[in-house]
Protein backbone atom coordinates (compact mmCIF):
# COMPACT_ATOMS: atom_id res chain seq x y z
CA UNK A 1 0.00 0.00 0.00
CA UNK A 2 1.35 3.38 -0.69
CA UNK A 3 0.87 5.92 2.21
CA UNK A 4 1.71 9.27 2.00
CA UNK A 5 1.96 11.53 5.28
CA UNK A 6 2.58 15.43 4.44
CA UNK A 7 3.40 17.11 7.25
CA UNK A 8 2.99 20.89 6.41
CA UNK A 9 2.16 24.22 8.02
CA UNK A 10 -1.13 25.60 9.40
CA UNK A 11 -3.25 26.50 6.30
CA UNK A 12 -1.16 25.43 3.80
CA UNK A 13 -3.48 23.81 1.93
CA UNK A 14 -7.18 24.06 1.68
CA UNK A 15 -9.67 21.38 1.90
CA UNK A 16 -9.84 21.24 -2.09
CA UNK A 17 -5.88 20.91 -2.44
CA UNK A 18 -5.98 18.47 0.26
CA UNK A 19 -8.64 16.46 -2.25
CA UNK A 20 -6.40 16.91 -5.41
CA UNK A 21 -3.37 16.22 -4.04
CA UNK A 22 -4.95 13.17 -2.56
CA UNK A 23 -7.05 12.14 -6.43
CA UNK A 24 -3.15 13.02 -8.57
CA UNK A 25 -1.19 10.45 -5.51
CA UNK A 26 -4.14 7.91 -6.23
CA UNK A 27 -3.83 7.96 -10.07
CA UNK A 28 -0.22 7.55 -10.02
CA UNK A 29 -1.20 3.99 -8.67
CA UNK A 30 -4.48 3.19 -10.05
CA UNK A 31 -3.71 1.45 -13.90
CA UNK A 32 -2.06 -1.79 -11.13
CA UNK A 33 -3.32 -1.07 -7.30
CA UNK A 34 -6.67 -1.08 -6.21
CA UNK A 35 -7.40 2.40 -5.11
CA UNK A 36 -8.06 1.66 -1.37
CA UNK A 37 -4.41 0.75 -1.27
CA UNK A 38 -3.22 4.74 -1.35
CA UNK A 39 -3.63 6.48 1.72
CA UNK A 40 -3.10 9.79 2.00
CA UNK A 41 -2.88 12.01 5.13
CA UNK A 42 -1.88 15.76 5.83
CA UNK A 43 -0.59 17.11 9.13
CA UNK A 44 -0.89 20.62 10.35
CA UNK A 45 1.70 21.22 12.41
CA UNK A 46 1.93 24.82 14.44
CA UNK A 47 4.95 26.75 14.24
CA UNK A 48 5.67 26.01 17.38
CA UNK A 49 6.26 22.03 16.90
CA UNK A 50 8.07 22.45 13.52
CA UNK A 51 11.80 22.83 13.30
CA UNK A 52 14.17 22.35 10.73
CA UNK A 53 17.92 22.93 11.88
CA UNK A 54 16.92 23.63 15.73
CA UNK A 55 14.86 26.74 14.70
CA UNK A 56 11.21 27.33 14.21
CA UNK A 57 9.95 27.27 10.35
CA UNK A 58 6.69 27.42 8.82
CA UNK A 59 7.64 27.58 5.45
CA UNK A 60 8.60 23.61 4.85
CA UNK A 61 6.73 20.41 3.64
CA UNK A 62 8.20 17.30 4.64
CA UNK A 63 6.12 14.15 2.80
CA UNK A 64 7.02 10.71 4.11
CA UNK A 65 5.80 7.77 1.45
CA UNK A 66 5.49 4.57 2.55
CA UNK A 67 5.36 1.56 -0.03
CA UNK A 68 4.57 -2.05 0.82
CA UNK A 69 2.49 -2.95 -2.24
CA UNK A 70 5.45 -2.46 -4.43
CA UNK A 71 9.30 -2.21 -4.11
CA UNK A 72 11.13 -0.06 -6.84
CA UNK A 73 14.59 -1.64 -7.68
CA UNK A 74 15.50 -0.07 -10.83
CA UNK A 75 17.02 3.39 -10.94
CA UNK A 76 15.51 4.74 -13.68
CA UNK A 77 12.22 3.91 -12.16
CA UNK A 78 12.93 4.89 -9.17
CA UNK A 79 14.00 8.58 -10.38
CA UNK A 80 11.00 8.82 -12.97
CA UNK A 81 8.77 7.54 -9.61
CA UNK A 82 10.38 10.62 -8.30
CA UNK A 83 10.08 13.08 -10.53
CA UNK A 84 6.19 11.81 -10.44
CA UNK A 85 6.08 12.92 -7.25
CA UNK A 86 7.67 16.52 -7.88
CA UNK A 87 5.07 16.73 -10.66
CA UNK A 88 2.49 16.32 -8.25
CA UNK A 89 3.50 18.18 -5.34
CA UNK A 90 5.60 21.98 -7.07
CA UNK A 91 2.20 24.01 -7.80
CA UNK A 92 1.13 22.94 -4.01
CA UNK A 93 4.34 23.43 -2.49
CA UNK A 94 7.62 24.85 -4.07
CA UNK A 95 5.29 27.43 -6.14
CA UNK A 96 3.68 28.54 -3.22
CA UNK A 97 7.35 29.35 -1.83
CA UNK A 98 7.58 25.98 0.78
CA UNK A 99 11.17 24.66 0.92
CA UNK A 100 10.27 21.05 1.18
CA UNK A 101 11.60 17.03 0.77
CA UNK A 102 10.28 13.91 0.57
CA UNK A 103 11.70 10.14 0.92
CA UNK A 104 10.12 6.83 0.42
CA UNK A 105 10.65 3.66 2.41
CA UNK A 106 9.68 0.03 1.55
CA UNK A 107 8.09 -2.50 3.93
CA UNK A 108 8.39 -5.76 3.16
CA UNK A 109 5.19 -7.13 1.38
CA UNK A 110 5.47 -10.35 4.10
CA UNK A 111 4.39 -8.01 7.16
CA UNK A 112 1.17 -6.45 5.71
CA UNK A 113 -2.20 -7.07 5.70
CA UNK A 114 -5.68 -5.23 5.16
CA UNK A 115 -8.60 -6.04 7.41
CA UNK A 116 -6.85 -9.26 8.33
CA UNK A 117 -6.38 -10.30 4.93
CA UNK A 118 -2.93 -11.27 3.26
CA UNK A 119 -3.13 -8.93 0.19
CA UNK A 120 -3.04 -11.23 -2.83
CA UNK A 121 0.31 -10.94 -4.87
CA UNK A 122 0.72 -8.94 -8.02
CA UNK A 123 -1.33 -9.30 -11.25
CA UNK A 124 -3.18 -12.52 -9.55
CA UNK A 125 -6.79 -13.03 -9.80
CA UNK A 126 -7.38 -12.23 -6.41
CA UNK A 127 -5.33 -9.29 -6.58
CA UNK A 128 -6.88 -8.24 -9.96
CA UNK A 129 -10.93 -8.97 -8.27
CA UNK A 130 -9.74 -6.30 -5.42
CA UNK A 131 -8.92 -3.85 -8.18
CA UNK A 132 -12.09 -4.23 -9.30
CA UNK A 133 -14.40 -4.55 -6.55
CA UNK A 134 -12.03 -1.53 -4.77
CA UNK A 135 -12.45 -3.49 -1.70
CA UNK A 136 -10.56 -6.46 0.51
CA UNK A 137 -12.03 -10.05 0.20
CA UNK A 138 -11.12 -13.38 1.10
CA UNK A 139 -8.98 -15.38 -0.86
CA UNK A 140 -6.66 -18.37 -1.90
CA UNK A 141 -3.35 -17.64 -0.21
CA UNK A 142 -1.74 -20.14 -1.08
Amino acid sequence: MPMWQIYHPENAFSDADKQEIAQKITSVYESFLPRFYVNVFFHAVPKTSFYIGGEPTDDFVRVVVEHIARSITDPAQQQQFLNGCARILEPYVGARGYRWELHVDETPFELWTVNGFKPPLPNTPAEIRWRTENKPSAHDQA
